[in-house]
């Protein structure tokens, strides 16, 4: 059978991309270092790992725990990363270590011992702010960040030269990059790596852009995690979800399962050196989600809490366009998000979250990255 080396493959997408690819008949290993932020102190094997599947613990940015978790791989999904646009803005190094040094040492493995394909995990992150249409004259614009005085007076929403609110619309494939966080920095060097490095050595690469992504698995108490998980833990232990600006901020969130499907297509696409995104191409705000996610979790008492403040590398509107996803992988989101919130709540309904959010907030505000 064919071989995926899955790496960062213990984690979220990781573990659900594993079931998929199992689902399909393929062999997998998955390569985790068992992060405590994500797998807590005992870094066990988590529990709802699927039985088939090999687990070689080890770091990535490990010359040699990455030579071995490679024998024998045929192909090597990319999903080991450190997450999080806020931490990234003060753990610059760790970050800039296990996602830059990371994909680095496995690409230079892979220059030893090359495989029949590559996928790699990007992100909506390296697009900065989505794409905007121009209220007057319907002219599409790719804005440049929001001027801190500006946010500084609550005023959110990006606006042209003659003081007119942008339109959102969703962002394609082809808007240029705007790296407005070290972790949004992180993921366009680990897709230009893997796509460079692929081309150079006969390779054939893909690069998913995630959007944001839910589910069962995300963990809860990691208090930079997907948004959805960190409202999750708030209501589980009584609190109002912490909600920066107004709430009313534009985001595309895609189920984990299509997500898994995604990284599946991927594989056994016969495009090469090309990126992708996955999202649902729908968007929501964050406030609505905040009180959906209340509400299945029959929490709908625990109001949000709207903080009126900004993070630092924080966007206002970001979602995606799938055009070119469906066209060119037959990639077709299936879960409703309605559905995906309410596994997500059965989920959640037996589990135990350290809420900490509040102290994630202090931190950022103490180094003076909320305004």
């Amino acid at each position: 059978m064919t071989r995926v080396l899955i790496t960062g493959g213990a984690g979220f997408i990781g573990s659900h991309a594993a079931d998929a690819l199992l689902v399909a008949g393929y062999e997998v290993r998955l390569f985790d270092n068992l992060s405590p932020q994500i797998h807590g102190a005992q870094r066990e094997r988590p529990s709802y790992l699927d039985r088939e599947a090999e687990l070689v613990v080890g770091d990535i940015t490990d010359a040699l725990a990455v030579e071995r978790a490679l024998r024998g791989a045929d192909i090597v999904l990319h999903l080991a990363s450190a997450v999080g646009v806020g931490q990234s803005m003060y753990d610059i190094d760790s970050y800039v270590r296990t996602n830059e040094l990371g994909t680095a040492t496995l690409l230079q493995a892979l220059t030893r011992r090359p495989v029949e394909r590559l996928v790699v995990a990007s992100s909506m992150s390296i697009y900065g702010e989505g794409l905007y249409r121009a209220v007057d004259h319907h002219a599409e614009l790719a804005p440049d960040e929001r001027p801190i005085d500006q946010l500084r007076n609550g005023e959110w929403e990006l606006r042209d030269a003659a003081g007119h609110i942008l339109d959102p619309v969703p962002t394609p494939e082809t808007k240029p990059p705007s790296l407005s966080s070290i972790y949004a920095l992180n993921k366009y060097a680990q897709e230009r790596m893997c796509l460079i490095t692929g081309n150079a050595y006969g390779i054939p690469t893909i690069a998913l852009r995630f959007f944001n992504v839910f589910g069962p698995r995300q963990a809860l108490s990691n208090p930079y995690t997907g948004v959805l998980a960190i409202f999750a833990a708030r209501l589980l232990n009584g609190r109002r979800p912490l909600v920066f600006e107004d709430g009313l901020q534009r985001r595309d969130f895609v189920h984990v399962k299509d997500v898994a499907r995604a990284c599946r297509v991927a594989i056994e696409t016969d495009r090469m050196n090309d990126v992708f995104n996955v999202g649902s191409g729908q968007s929501r705000t964050i406030v609505s989600v905040a009180r959906d996610l209340a509400r299945v979790m029959e929490r709908s008492d625990i109001v949000p809490e709207i903080t009126g403040k900004y993070r630092a590398g924080d966007i206002r509107h970001c979602f995606a366009d799938i055009a070119k996803s469906r066209a060119l992988l037959g990639f077709e989101p299936s879960v409703r998000f309605e559905d995906g919130l309410a596994e997500l709540a059965d989920y959640l309904a037996d589990q135990i979250a350290d809420d900490q959010a509040e102290q994630a907030a202090a931190e950022l505000s103490r180094r003076g990255l909320v305004a």
